[in-house]
């Protein structure tokens, strides 16, 4: 199959390269004529197309000599062992094939044949690309998809040649996690060492043939700056936000799938002060906060073959009230059990946050006090407010949809929300219950609040302004504008 694009007019859209290992590699995304969405080419700089026909016939060699048995592969040799046996005989035809090269160049082209004959291949490459959110192979029949954070859902020119290759690779990442994917067990969903989330389906679950989805962990956290900076939020949003947490108020980050909800509870952990004990509670470690906060992250884990061993969300919430937190975050909020013990948490004295399924203010608020959640509404008030984030599938843009607050009577009431027509984050309403609060707690009455808000927007705006974007830098900041808001 040509790769996609091939044959047509093409309009540049992006361009930049990777390093990766000593071997330069080129990304190109461009529309082309006929082609239903963008193209995402990869292409290698420093090898040339003879050196990569060369190479093919290296790679015949190599996995004939291990079909053969002439590569010897002790049984109690681990996978490490066996990767440095194989690297010494690449090293070797490498020798064969091109003699008189200089080491560095062995060593590009000795990383290049292990990539794409031990590991992933060009998927690899994929994988090192920090622009990509997601990876997706459909079947062998058409090319790997892309979700790219600024151009949205992208083809490449990468393709898998067979099913089997396919298959191979799902089983290859179950293997690294002590993971199995079978004919009798053709699902698998695992967690990388490095955070990245796969899935797995085999055919003829998968009718069209066997799949991989790969979720990326973000290398960089978002940063509070970042949320501005990319139009996700304004200024004025965050204060108030930097407002409710500064001040111990209870928040849900509620949003539809891929709307950056986990992004934007890893943002305002931003405004942590340094003074708190902070429980994290999660599936698979996402959030990272600054580290100058006293933070103790717990993760879940899954039962082994037989079935023991698990450690579940609810095991980890009640365990956590045992820990002294003064703030709990919650990576995602799904069932009954755990939101019963987290409004008790929020009843008790504790603060804390978490994501929620859901697309709207109002529609929070339902899916909490209906089942299968089914939590009281009277409990609600325990939350003080809801940012909602949203993502438009048809130009992939993610922002911040809503920020309400929630009423004594457990209804919500939108503060501001996002004007899509003109993409602007307007004040819909005067917080209430909000300022009811923070005067019965903290003693500041509106105009004070007012002028909280109005600081705090000149900080965030000065953060953008200098490009402070790194988690940790802007940890340390929170920590001078608590210590000494003046000097800040």
């Amino acid at each position: 199959m040509p790769p996609p694009g091939s044959e047509s007019v093409k309009q540049l859209i992006d361009a930049y390269k990777l390093q990766i290992s000593g071997v330069v590699v080129d990304v190109k995304i461009y529309s082309a004529e006929g082609e239903t969405v963008p193209i995402y080419a990869i292409s290698f700089l420093n090898i040339s197309d003879t050196t990569l026909r060369i190479l093919n016939k290296l790679k015949e060699e190599f996995l004939s000599k291990v079909m053969v048995g002439t590569i010897n592969l002790p049984e109690a040799e681990g996978g490490e062992d066996i990767g440095k046996r194989f690297e010494e005989e690449i090293r070797l035809l490498i020798k064969k094939y091109f003699p008189g090269i200089n080491n560095e160049t062995t060593n590009v082209l000795v990383s290049h044949v292990m990539q794409q004959n031990i590991g992933l291949g060009n998927i690899e490459i994929l994988l090192k690309d920090a622009n990509l959110e997601e990876i997706v192979i459909n079947n062998a029949n058409e090319p790997v998809w892309v979700y790219h954070r600024k151009h949205g859902w992208l083809r490449t020119n990468v393709v898998i040649p067979t099913e089997a290759r396919v298959r191979h690779y799902a089983t290859t990442i179950g293997r690294e996690v002590g993971k199995e994917i079978t004919l009798l067990k053709p699902l698998m969903d695992a967690h990388l060492k490095t955070g990245d989330r796969v899935n797995a389906t085999l055919n003829p679950i998968s009718s069209r043939g066997n799949t991989i989805t790969i979720r990326k962990f973000s290398e960089k956290p978002w940063s509070i700056t970042d949320l501005i900076n990319s139009g996700t939020m304004n200024p004025e949003t965050a204060a108030w936000v930097w407002l409710c947490i500064q001040h111990e108020l209870s928040m849900i980050i509620a949003g539809g799938t891929g709307s950056g909800k986990t992004s934007a509870l890893n943002a305002i952990a931003n405004f942590f002060p340094p003074n708190q004990r902070i429980i994290s509670i999660e599936d698979t470690r996402e959030l990272t906060l600054p580290n100058t906060l006293h933070w103790v992250p717990l993760e879940t884990r899954l039962p082994n073959p037989e079935g023991k061993g698990e450690v579940t969300m609810l095991d980890l919430v009640v365990n956590s009230l045992r820990m002294r937190p003064d703030r709990i975050i919650m990576g995602e909020i799904r069932r009954k059990a755990e939101s019963e013990v987290l409004f008790e948490a929020m009843h008790t004295g504790h603060s804390v946050y978490g994501t929620f399924h859901a697309n709207n203010a109002e529609e929070t608020i339902m899916r909490f006090t209906n089942p299968p959640i089914d939590v009281p509404k009277a409990v609600l008030s325990a939350l003080s407010a809801i940012l909602v984030q949203n993502r438009n599938r048809r130009t992939g843009k993610r922002r911040t949809l809503q920020f309400a607050e929630i009423e004594t009577n457990g209804d919500s009431q939108v503060i501001m929300q996002l004007d899509v027509a003109n993409d602007r984050i307007m004040q819909t309403g005067a917080p209430k219950r909000l300022l009811e609060t923070l005067e019965l707690y903290t003693g500041l009455g509106p105009d004070e609040i007012a002028r909280e808000i109005q600081e705090k927007v000149k900080v965030l705006n000065w953060l953008v302004a200098n490009k402070i974007s790194d988690v940790h830098q802007i940890g340390v900041i929170m920590a001078k504008y608590y210590s000494n808001k003046l000097k800040v």
